[in-house]
């Protein structure tokens, strides 16, 4: 009789075993029904992504995306990702000097205009970006014998003509972009540096005030995401402005993240601004990985898009996060860092990452003040900084 029992033990013979064949095919009906409601009710990461725009409103903040003209215009699946996963948009490259006025005096205003009739078509804000930069100038501009007079009349001229246009339409602007050198905390000795001396970060600001006086006016770096001396020296020089009283409203904390290194102070750093009565912005987030990428790579990148949302909603002041392209085909990373890839929260076949769903999740389970978005939307006529 022993030898007649089943492994499991219990039953013996023949009419046991048939139950045991009906039971486990009753146990796999159960599964495929509970896996069928699962698929059925779990929503896709697409559809997860969808829901971005009312989390990011329900913060009180804007979730935006830098976007390129070529696509925008001709790219039909490229502009249904920013139409439904985003609130505002920045200008990649478009608004910088060298595409605006190419030659002196000549502007070409079809990219920024652009930009800025898909926003207001949409129904997303925008920002500037950027006027001030040591990249991307006309060399009209760079090569150009100036003394002090004649290029900060250059400035002012530029500087306001750009914002005048757009008065009431980019509700911040991205006035000063990498002040600080790539790697300390020394100025940066750049054209306007060199020619105007470092006060040419406050009269661009005041230039740009006058333009328009309800644009949130901002310094834009990199490198300063973490405690260090080129954070320091940011800061200083950012407080310094506030003390002068010069038209300073805000920090954009660029966030071009290595996969593996996003800090865990960035919350503690962009308080420091805010203590001074500033805004502040995640304005350029990518997180770049090395190639090639693995699956646990994505997972983790998840966490770390996760992590750098909850660090802007922890911080009252904090009121836009924009990641830096749409897609992983539209990105600078791998041109500018070879060996890299994947940086953004959806690939190159426009097919979402698990970036996303951290997204999702970081604007879900945090609970934050309600109300409008202030970081790339005009501000009301007399608004506070």
């Amino acid at each position: 009789m022993a030898a007649q029992r089943t492994a499991g033990g219990g039953g013996t013979g023949p009419a046991n075993g048939k139950g045991v064949l009906l039971a486990a095919a009753a146990l796999c009906a159960v599964i495929l029904t509970v896996t069928g409601v699962l698929v059925a009710v779990l929503p896709e990461p697409e559809q997860e992504g969808h829901r971005l725009p009312a989390l990011a409103r329900s913060h009180g903040i804007d979730l935006g995306v830098a976007v390129a003209v070529d696509p925008l215009d001709r790219d039909r699946r490229y502009r249904g990702l920013v139409e439904d996963h985003y609130t505002s948009v920045t200008a990649e490259n478009t608004m910088k000097w060298e595409h605006v006025q190419p030659e002196r005096g000549e502007y070409d205003w079809s990219g920024p205009d652009a930009v800025v009739d898909f926003a207001a078509d949409n129904g997303l804000g925008v920002r500037g970006h950027t006027m001030l930069w040591h990249n991307q100038q006309p060399a009209w501009l760079a090569e150009g014998d100036w003394d002090a007079e004649e290029l900060s009349a250059v400035v002012h001229e530029h500087v306001t003509t750009v914002m005048e246009r757009y008065r009431g339409r980019i509700g911040a602007w991205d006035v000063i972009n990498e002040p600080l050198e790539d790697g300390g905390p020394q100025m940066r000795r750049n054209l306007w540096y060199e020619v105007l001396g470092p006060d040419y970060i406050a009269r661009t600001l005041y230039s740009a005030h006058a333009a328009d006086p309800d644009a949130a006016l901002y310094i834009n770096e990199f490198g300063i995401e973490s405690a260090g001396p080129k954070a320091d020296a940011l800061y200083d020089l950012v407080a310094g402005l506030v003390e002068r009283g010069v038209p300073v409203h805000g920090v954009g904390f660029q966030s071009h993240f290595v996969h593996g290194n996003v800090p865990d102070d960035l919350a503690e750093q962009m308080r420091r601004y805010t203590d001074l009565g500033l805004e502040v912005a995640v304005s350029e987030l990518d997180v770049r990985v090395d190639a090639p990428v693995t699956d646990e790579d994505l997972r983790e990148q998840r966490q770390e898009y996760h992590d750098v949302l909850t660090a802007c909603l922890e911080v009252e002041g904090c009121v836009n996060v924009t990641v830096w392209g749409v897609t992983d085909a539209h990105s600078w990373i791998p041109e500018w860092f070879p060996g890299t890839d994947a940086a953004l929260p959806f690939d190159t076949a426009y097919r979402p990452k698990p970036a996303l769903s951290g997204m999702v999740d970081a604007l879900s389970r945090r609970g934050r003040r309600p109300g409008p978005a202030r970081g790339a939307r005009p501000r009301p006529p007399g608004a506070a900084p």
